[in-house]
């Protein structure tokens, strides 16, 4: 059984698991953007929302990377961004 001592964790091991970590959590958080923005979508049907959310859950990073490429932007979000 190994012990848990503090000198085995290095400066490089500890920054290397806090990236792991830190990138862990936005991609979830990345993942949670997507469905909210798939439900929140007036221009899918109900059927387009539970093929993008099955596709997400069941492949997440090649789901999350495929619904933000291929999604169109809707003319009331284009506006929103240019701010009128």
């Amino acid at each position: 059984m190994s012990s848990f001592l503090a000198y085995e964790w290095t400066f490089l091991r500890v920054f290397w698991a806090m990236l792991v970590f830190f990138a862990f959590l936005i991609f979830v958080w990345l993942v949670v953007l997507v469905l909210w923005d798939n439900f929140a979508r007036h221009d899918h049907s109900g059927w387009a929302k539970a093929g993008w959310t099955v596709f997400v859950i069941f492949v997440p990073l090649i789901g999350v990377l495929v619904y933000m490429i291929a999604r169109p932007a809707t003319a009331d979000r284009a506006m929103s961004v240019r701010g009128v």
